[in-house]
């Protein structure tokens, strides 16, 4: 609800600051008094367009503040749409700010700016304000199906129709990627396919590409290594031309050696070493031996060598900068293969569920769409009844539930048809405010004390299933009498005991059903016209309400007192 409401330098009203009742709260005064000022400045508050014109002259910028308390339900609603900018409300309570300045409008939420279009979001579950299809909820064919489902007690069914769409789309979504990406999927599968074949058809073994780089490189000197080995050999074993070798000098050596100990027997101990080394010269020369012996130098290899050793090089370029990475790379697209070859088959099943879901969803839409239309019957008699207390009588009211045939949408019977999450009802609230008239859509009905009337209506038999906290009727009382009057004002009453109720009035018998009673009238400051609000209570109110009904005389002050006695006498039978 609105507890508080503070204007500051709004067109004519220079400060105001208003504390408001949970139940019927109602705003009396002349014409022009500014009543209706203070419903453009709680429609500015909830996001409403504005300009710089609405700034009070000779000062700087307008300032509009509105204090709302939440219940649970309504504070789930709007939290989310709060935890998006970091806000939460502190005790279920809202402050809401909008201050208007020369070219630009800055909102705020509990200290916090926040952009106008978020402002409007959260603002439409607080209040609706009759008579400015800005913020008539029930204008909206989206709004109305969401009340005809609550005055008919229909959001679980609704609930279990909306859970199936959620995951309909989940599988569409997924079914639409992966038809979307088929074409890729089969170039990959044919990329995949070549680059696993080549690594195979490699047959690569770890260490290879270093054995072949080794081999290349004895190949390319081989020439070279016999010589050097024959060389060698040479010097070790055989002795060059009238040379004798190193085996043959080292066995001279050690003979001397011997000779040497035989003689100096600390010289003795060196021959085992000498022997030793000539035993190790003598193996040394026979492997050099074995070596240049095995070296052939052979064009064909060595050009087997170069192309084993460019294939290896090439799929070093493609898949890794080693065999083991090469190998890696042709496992992980194996699995990439394995893992595609299911793609058809997912397809198979999705699309299995998509259908299935379709008949499911189909089925539950149905049945939804009957409730819908049994209830849809008992909201146009409630209407109906209701509006001919407030001499509608010959208004006929009418919940229009309509499908559309869709080629992609869900099943029912043989036929498809359109759906959102709430079903495949089209629901649309149809009026028709004069005999011979057509029927047609509540958007189109136009504004004045019949629209606000029906609005009424409306409000008063879906008031439990309706859960904006506060309702606002500007001029509802438009066209129509003292008796009638009284009635708007009963129903309006009745009508606080679920919603707070803010109403614009100029007659006494429906002012006089208010829970709280506020006169607005302009008065002269420092010779300038400002507008000022009062709270009425007793002799005060009593006062207003007979000048409401005439002039004022002590008739028509008894008349008022009258009138107040026997309102609280009925508000007292109904509490009871």
């Amino acid at each position: 609800m609105l507890s508080e409401i503070t204007i500051r330098n709004f067109a004519i009203i220079d400060e105001l600051h208003l504390s408001l009742k949970r139940g019927f709260n109602v705003f009396t005064g002349e014409t022009g008094a500014g009543k209706s000022i203070i419903i453009d400045a709680i429609s500015t508050l909830l996001g409403g367009r504005t300009s710089s014109e609405v700034i009070r002259s000779g000062t700087e910028g307008a300032y509009i503040e509105g204090v709302f308390i939440l219940d649970e339900a309504q504070a789930s609603l709007i939290r989310p749409i709060l935890q998006e900018y970091g806000l939460e409300p502190e005790d279920n309570t809202l402050i809401i700010s909008r201050e208007i300045r020369e070219g630009r409008s800055i909102c705020r939420i509990n200290g916090r700016a926040i952009p106008a279009g978020v402002l409007a979001q959260i603002t439409q579950y607080l209040i609706d304000i009759h008579g400015q299809s800005e913020h008539l909820a029930l204008l909206s064919p989206a709004r109305q199906r969401e009340f005809l489902d609550r005055y008919g007690g229909l959001e679980e069914l609704r609930n279990q129709v909306a859970e199936k769409v959620r995951r309909l789309r989940e599988v569409r979504a997924t079914l639409e990627k992966l038809k979307r990406d088929e074409r890729e999927i089969a170039r990959r599968i044919d990329q995949l396919e070549y680059q696993v074949q080549e690594i195979t058809a490699a047959n690569l073994r770890p260490g290879e590409d270093e054995e072949l780089a080794q081999e290349r490189r004895r190949l390319l000197n081989a020439e070279k290594l016999q010589a050097l080995a024959d060389e060698v050999y040479i010097a070790l074993y055989e002795g060059a031309e009238g040379e004798g070798s190193a085996l043959d000098l080292m066995a001279k050596a050690l003979n001397a050696l011997q000779g040497l100990g035989k003689i100096e027997p600390e010289m003795e101990k060196l021959c085992k070493g000498l022997e030793e080394a000539i035993a190790w010269t003598e193996e040394v020369a026979h492997q050099v031996r074995a070596y240049r012996d095995s070296i052939e130098f052979s064009p064909e290899r060595l050009q087997q060598v170069e192309e084993r050793l460019q294939l290896i090089n090439s799929l070093k370029r493609k898949y890794g900068d080693t065999i083991e990475e090469i190998l890696e790379y042709a496992e992980r697209a194996k699995e990439e293969l394995l893992e595609i070859s299911t793609n058809q088959e997912r397809i198979e099943e999705l699309a299995k569920e998509e259908e299935k879901l379709l008949h499911e969803i189909g089925a539950l839409a149905y049945e939804l769409s009957q409730k819908r239309r049994e209830a849809a019957i008992s909201l146009a008699e409630g209407v109906e009844k209701h509006l001919a207390d407030l001499g509608m009588a010959k208004t006929r009211f009418q919940v229009s539930i309509t499908w559309k045939e869709d080629p992609d949408g869900v099943w029912v019977g043989d036929k498809r048809y359109a759906f959102d999450s709430s079903g495949i009802d089209r629901v649309e609230f149809l009026v028709s405010t004069n005999p011979g008239e057509p029927l047609k859509p509540l958007a189109k009905v136009a504004s004045g004390g019949e629209t606000s009337r029906l609005m009424l209506a409306l409000k008063t038999v879906l008031s439990s299933a309706d859960d904006t906290p506060t309702l606002i009727f500007d001029e509802i009382d438009a066209g129509i009498g003292g008796r009638m009057g009284a009635i708007v004002g009963e129903k309006m009453w009745r009508l606080s005991r679920y919603h707070q109720v803010l109403c614009v009035t100029h007659l006494p018998q429906l002012a006089a059903y208010g829970d709280a009673h506020f006169r607005v009238e302009k008065v002269e400051v420092s010779e300038r016209t400002v507008t000022r609000v009062k709270a009425l209570e007793g002799e005060t109110r009593v006062e207003e309400l007979a000048q409401m009904l005439g002039p004022s005389t002590p008739l028509a002050r008894q008349s008022a007192e009258e009138l107040l006695r026997q309102i609280e006498a009925f508000k007292s039978s109904i509490r009871t």
